[in-house]
Parts: structure tokens; sequence; C-alpha cells
């Protein structure tokens, strides 16, 4: 007999950061259990409006809004969203009340968070970063479940007595398990079996900060043996595309990345928590090269406690340069032994399977609850 249908509030946005991870588990969830029915909440103002319409799943965008810390008279507009959003939720929950509420971070989080604690419906949460953000500390006390994409995310969080607290990490997209070797993927490249790759991402939209220095290294005549798979970002990719040589190649984006992933003896990229998520399941050393305005600075806090671990190593944007850039990468290059144990530790903080085990402790939740 097929179960009836059970819906799932999913609250987040903003970021991709924020968004993506709920989209993962959500698949997991109806993997794992085709009766349940993720409902996503967002605001209009996030990424979620642009993404949310192309996916599979129903969802509401609302009037939300952060908190103005620098400009507070606007906060006028986050209350006013919020009183607006509490009766949307409540409506929706009318129509057909939630089992769970799971929030994955970000501003549009807060008020189904605090509809479902007021409600006694179960809330869990999703922290993706070390430096645990502003809604996951406010809510993490009273959760029922919490899942860190960082174990070191613990250590400044206040939680219940009763919150289970599991380090599943971030959901992110596992490696196929016939991936192509290092060398096949080389060479389906255009570049030498034996050749030294490195993979430069800046994210969707680029990092000016990374690729004006990837300009600047690889005008200088790149060293004998090393290639480079240059990710620019589909915004930034006019001004850099005539860079494509014959050991550089140059694209807007990188979809899918599993290829480039493949080829990559070493990455350089922001260090937000899906990339470096990413970086450790496939095992790939990193150069971390934080972006300095992400919110808190959780992403210096990432590269810090990901350097510590020994699976990356830290390269603050005020220090980036052609000359640094490519001093890091020579000095790794000319280093196996250290690459090894980067990639040995990368691999021992891999969770390839975090969507999964997440959406199991989900449902173990929505079951034993009445």
């Amino acid at each position: 007999m097929t179960p009836p249908a059970t819906r799932v509030f999913f609250a987040g946005g903003g970021t991709g950061g924020h968004l993506y991870p709920g989209l993962a588990i959500a698949r997991a969830l109806v993997k794992q259990a085709p009766h349940i029915e993720p409902y996503f909440i967002g605001a209009r103002r996030g990424i979620e409006r642009e993404v949310l319409p192309t996916t599979e799943f129903a969802h509401t965008l609302l009037d939300l809004h952060p908190l103005y810390r620098t400009s507070p008279w606007r906060n006028w507009r986050t209350v006013v969203g919020a009183v607006g959003a509490w009766r949307a939720i409540t409506q929706l929950a009318a129509q057909q009340a939630p089992r769970a509420v799971i929030g994955t971070g970000g501003y549009a989080a807060g008020v189904a968070l605090a509809w479902g604690r007021a409600h006694q419906v179960p809330t869990m949460l999703h922290e993706p970063d070390s430096h645990p953000g502003l809604t996951t500390r406010r809510f993490a006390k009273g959760a029922h479940s919490l899942f860190l994409g960082f174990p070191e995310a613990a250590d400044r969080l206040v939680t219940g007595a009763q919150t289970r607290v599991l380090a599943y990490g971030c959901p992110i997209e596992p490696p196929p398990a016939s991936a192509k070797s290092r060398a096949e993927a080389r060479r389906a490249w255009g570049f030498p079996a034996d050749a030294f790759v490195v993979l430069v991402v800046g994210g969707s939209q680029g990092a000016r900060a990374l690729n004006e220095a990837v300009a600047a290294w690889t005008a200088q005549g790149l060293p004998e043996g090393i290639a480079v798979i240059w990710a620019t970002g589909k915004q930034q990719a006019a001004a850099y595309i005539s860079r494509e040589a014959t050991m550089v190649r140059v694209r807007p984006y990188l979809a899918p990345i599993a290829e480039a992933y493949a080829a990559a003896d070493l990455a350089v990229t922001r260090a937000g928590a899906m990339t470096i998520a990413e970086l450790c399941a496939w095992g790939i050393p990193a150069l971390l090269v934080p972006l300095p305005s992400a919110a808190q600075d959780h992403q210096t806090h990432n590269a810090r406690v990901t350097q510590a671990s020994g699976a990356a190593r830290y390269l603050p944007q005020h220090d980036l340069s052609a000359d640094t850039l490519g001093a890091a990468v020579l000095a790794l290059r000319d280093d196996p032994a250290a690459r090894t144990a980067m990639q040995a530790a990368a691999l021992q903080r891999a969770r390839p399977s975090a969507a999964a085990d997440i959406a199991r402790a989900i449902l173990d939740t929505i079951t034993q609850e009445p």
C-alpha cells in the first residue's frame, strides 16, 4: 500500500550555498521515499527566484528581507515581510500540514523555522560553513537535528539537550564510480597525459581577483608541463576567452564539472562550503582564496579549518598576484609528497553520501513523529 503524501517544508536561499543543499536533500528524500513532497519557501529577491521555477518542486516566493545591519532604518521592510510570510506559511500549512521544516540557511529560512517552532513541527537545520550563519545560531538550540558541513562548526553553536548534531557534510553530486583516470581526462582536454593540471574556478559569476591573477600568470608564460583549465565565470568570459592557448583552456562555466575535476592535480578556488566539499570528495589538493566580502567572512574560516586539516593551503586575496600564485603552484608541483598528504586529508574529510545520509535522518524523524 502506497503511503499518503507527506509534505516537508524546505526554507532557505538568498545564495546558491543555501539553496542547492536543500535541493540535493529534497531529491535524496524523494528517491528514498517517493511519497515525500518537498515544498520550498524562499525569497523573491534571492537566487531561488531564478532557480526554483526550473526545478520539479512546488514552491512559494515571499517578500522576505535580511536584517539591514548597516542601514537599520530599512528594517521596517524586514518586519513587514516577516509578518506577511508568516501568514502565507500558515495558509500553506492549512492546505497540507508539513511533517518537518528543514532550514538550509540564509534570511529566507528564519520565518519558516520560527513558524515550525511555534507550531511544534520538528525543525532541522543544515549548516554548510565552518562559521555558522545567524539563522543557524538563532535556531540551533531548539532544533531536532543539526546537520553540519564542517564538524568544526559545532564548537560555535549552542544546541538543545535533545538536538542531534550530525556532521554529515554538504550535499554534493558525488564523483561517478566510473570516473576517468587523470591521464585519460587530461587527454580529453587536449593536454599531454603527464601534464600537471591546475583547475581555476571562481564560481558561476567568476572571481575577478582570481581571473586577474591567472591572466597575469599565464601571460608570463607557463612553466614547462603545467596546464590550466580556467573557468572565468559567465559574466567575465568575454575579457579572457582570448587567453586560450596550447596549455590553457578557458571556459565561461564548467557544467558538468566532473571532466575538469578528473583531470586536475591542483585546484585554485574560492572557499565556499560546496566547492570545498566537492574538492574533498574528488581528493584534489587546493589553494583556497576566500572572498573577503563573504558574510561574516565565513569563507576565510572555511579556508583556515581546511588548511588546518591538511587538505588545502590558504592564500589570502590581499596576497594574491601572478607571482604568489605561480610560486604556490610550483611549490606543490615539485612536492608530490605534500600533494599526496593533502589528497589523503581531503578524502578523510570527504562526505560524498551527505545528501542520502541527511535524507535518511529526516525520514527517521518523520517516521517517529505521530
